[in-house]
């Protein structure tokens, strides 16, 4: 005769329980007390979706459902008076029958609720949180208030982007999002009147459904954002900035908002090397290594619309915010000439070194971040070159210029006068500025540009007739080189210095050796004044 209540299951955790006025979702199964069944939800497919004590149940259901938790299961027994009495309902439910229900509460919700949000991890820097139009990145479970998973954007390993607050969203998940920091993990709970109310969602979600998102905050930008900037370190001596048209070499890292790695030139032990200002990098970079030092060290962070935009590319997703560690090696403009600084010049200064002459000295060769290349001092010996004679790049040739014996400079070398785009492989990076560091020790001069040997005295009359030593009026190349050494050693003539002695002889035989038979005949034979004054004529 009185409501008998079983508590067959009780959940460990239980934050609500149901009161009169709340809404619920449960499953049944209804029997009489011989076991016969004479109704079940489980065979409709859905739940029975009710409010609480105003009414629209049995009286014994009524007060059977108070105090149940989400999940909890109990075993009601009804007696007529508090079921359907004398009267039963035909069919169905005879007159004065015991009615005994086993139920399970699914879900519970009140039209008092609203969005209940648990903080259950925070970062300890939170530089900026959701705010309304702000676009979202974030991962989610989503379960009903049973525990039951219903969707979750980690089993499509893909976020679920959005704009927050402007509609796109159910609108306790509009609500629930509003305040989170990146990397933030939260849980969203949302009644159905605020998520997809009484239809559903027409698939996987029922009507009158309470829904839990466990959300963790991957990215978050503003279609207003511009890039922003921040320096990690500004050398003190920063005499030349970043500028549009500059070529740029930099090591980076490169990852998305959560610290997720996407790319790094560490990793390929190699700079990216790039135009600035010109299009050749995504525009949020384009803009964010203008105004650097060399030696610099900032963070760029750059929205997707000034980035890889919604579409992404190769391990960045689509409208991901980027974040760029970058340290500048070194920067130079294609206009840039050579540049000398001189640190020590002699009192008396001159001899200056010219094209031809032949330079002893010593270098330092270094990166314009101060990487050391290579030193002659660590090999204890001069580097010795004949200057523009091609044999150091182009800038050194022009570094080495109009120096006295004993002056110390230093010569930054931009790549195109140096080791060009390709360096040298396992030495010298490429595109790399070259900052050499150099101390003249020794200036022997050179011969007028276009001699190789120059007499020191008048030239004799009868020079074909000395140098065929045998009188055959055919001079050999053993023959032509015995004299000029001869020359040479007495003090009557000069070879240029800094090349090989039988290279220049040599070189000097075949320029008389005219029809190249190995043999120079006395019409052959002409000195340098000669062969200028018959061109001349001729021309």
């Amino acid at each position: 005769t009185e409501l008998g209540v079983e508590r067959r299951f009780v959940p460990e955790s239980c934050p609500r329980a149901v009161r009169p006025g709340d809404f619920v979702r449960y499953h049944y199964l209804g029997a009489f007390p011989d076991g016969t069944r004479f109704d079940s939800s489980y065979d409709r497919g859905s739940t029975f979706n009710v409010f609480v004590g105003k009414g629209q149940l049995i009286a014994g259901m009524d007060q059977a459902l108070v105090g149940m938790c989400v999940n909890e299961r109990r075993f009601v027994k009804i007696p007529p008076k508090l079921a359907y009495g004398s009267e039963g309902v035909p069919g169905v439910i005879p007159p004065n029958a015991v009615l005994h229900f086993d139920v399970l509460l699914i879900d519970l919700w009140n039209l008092e609720d609203e969005v209940q949000i648990q903080t259950y991890f925070k970062p300890e820097k939170c530089p900026r949180t959701v705010q309304v139009s702000d676009f979202v990145r974030y991962h989610y479970n989503g379960t009903f208030l049973d525990g039951t998973l219903f969707d979750s954007s980690h089993n499509r390993m893909r976020t679920y982007d959005t704009y927050v607050g402007i509609g796109w969203l159910i609108p306790g998940m509009d609500q629930g999002l509003l305040g989170m920091c990146v990397g933030e993990k939260r849980i969203i709970t949302i009644p159905p009147f605020l998520a997809y109310g009484e239809d559903g969602d027409g698939k996987d979600i029922p009507g009158q459904a309470s829904l839990v998102f466990d959300v963790a905050l991957l990215d978050l930008h503003n279609p207003k954002d511009g890039i922003a900037i921040e320096n990690q370190l500004v050398p003190e001596s920063c005499e030349r900035r970043s500028q549009t048209g500059d070529f740029l070499r930099y090591h980076y890292n490169g990852t998305l908002l959560d610290g997720t790695l996407f790319d790094s030139s560490y990793s390929r032990n190699r700079t990216y090397d790039t135009y600035v200002g010109k299009g050749y990098v995504i525009a949020g970079m384009d803009e964010g290594l203008l105004g650097v030092c060399t030696g610099e060290k900032r963070r760029i962070i750059i929205p997707p619309h000034l980035g890889y935009g919604e579409e992404g590319r190769g391990k960045i997703p689509g409208s991901a915010v980027l974040v760029f560690d970058i340290h500048v090696v070194d920067f130079h403009n294609p206009s840039d000439s050579v540049s000398i600084t001189v640190h020590y010049k002699p009192s008396n200064c001159t001899v200056l070194s010219k094209k031809g002459d032949y330079l002893k000295y010593h270098y330092n060769a270094s990166l314009l971040d101060g990487t050391l290349l290579d030193s002659t001092h660590s090999l204890g010996k001069t580097y010795n070159i004949v200057l523009g004679s091609g044999q150091v790049v182009l800038g050194m040739d022009m570094g080495l210029q109009d120096m006295c014996v004993g002056e110390r400079r230093t010569v930054v070398i931009p790549p195109h006068l140096g080791y060009g785009e390709d360096g040298v492989e396992g030495e010298v990076p490429g595109s790399a500025v070259l900052v050499f560091d150099i101390e003249l020790l020794e200036l022997v001069s050179g011969l007028p540009e276009g001699y190789m040997f120059v007499w020191n005295g008048e030239v004799s009359p009868n020079l074909f007739e000395e140098i065929d030593q045998n009188h055959d009026g055919e001079v050999l190349l053993e023959e032509f080189s015995e004299y000029i050494q001869t020359q040479v050693e007495t003090g009557k003539g000069k070879l240029a210095p800094g090349f090989d002695f039988e290279k220049i002889v040599k070189n000097m035989f075949t320029n008389q050796d005219r029809d190249g038979n190995g043999k120079v005949t006395a019409e052959e034979f002409k000195l340098k004044d000669q062969e200028a004054k018959e061109e001349h004529d001729e021309l």
